[in-house]
């Protein structure tokens, strides 16, 4: 979060990004608690490809929870912000189109504050959909890193495993998961191998 001499007159955009295991929706979570002890009205919402944890229950993995609203897109969390919500967060951004890149700028030009937490990168080392555009347009970026689970270094990117072993670059980006299917690594244990390889 911008620092409160430096906060814009107008609203803003933070982006949390990071690999899986970094610590993302947890502190996506932390700023609406602040949030909410500041007295200020806030809004959840998640993509609805993502139900991992409940239909509309938005949790991190140490199991911080936090009740929000799903959508199917973008344009959808444009019609359910409340006039008297201060705070509007995004969780999982990354799955949305670049819609969502269009409706943080409106929401922002009301005068809101907007946060949205995702993947910066998808398993294969690649720039994940809307993220970039995010990232270039935000007020206030943090990087998160999770802890490489082969060498134990800084992890910066998303292994996916399928039957223990890395999946191929070939495979769809989008496979719903947690510790069954990713595990975070550093850029120099991460795989991806190409299927003629």
């Amino acid at each position: 979060m911008p620092d409160r001499h430096l906060r814009p007159s107008s609203g803003w955009l933070e982006v949390i990004c990071g690999s899986m295991f970094s610590g993302k929706t947890e502190e996506l979570l932390r700023r609406l608690r602040r949030a909410v002890i500041a007295r200020q009205n806030v809004q959840l919402f998640k993509p609805a490809i993502d139900n991992r944890y409940g239909v509309t229950t938005v949790a991190s993995h140490d199991g911080t929870k936090w009740e929000g609203s799903v959508v199917s897109d973008a344009a959808e969390i444009l019609h359910l912000v409340r006039p008297d919500t201060h705070v509007i967060a995004v969780d999982e951004v990354q799955f949305f189109d670049d819609a969502i890149v269009d409706v943080c700028d409106a929401l922002a030009l009301q005068g809101k504050r907007v946060i949205v937490a995702g993947l910066d990168m998808d398993f294969r080392g690649e720039p994940f959909g809307p993220m970039p555009k995010l990232m270039a347009k935000a007020e206030s970026v943090r990087k998160l890193h999770a802890i490489c689970m082969v060498c134990g270094g800084e992890a910066s990117r998303t292994q996916r495993l399928i039957n223990g072993q890395p999946a191929y670059y070939e495979d769809p980006i989008i496979l719903i998961g947690a510790e069954e299917s990713y595990e975070a690594r550093c850029r120099g244990c991460h795989q991806v191998p190409r299927r003629n390889e």
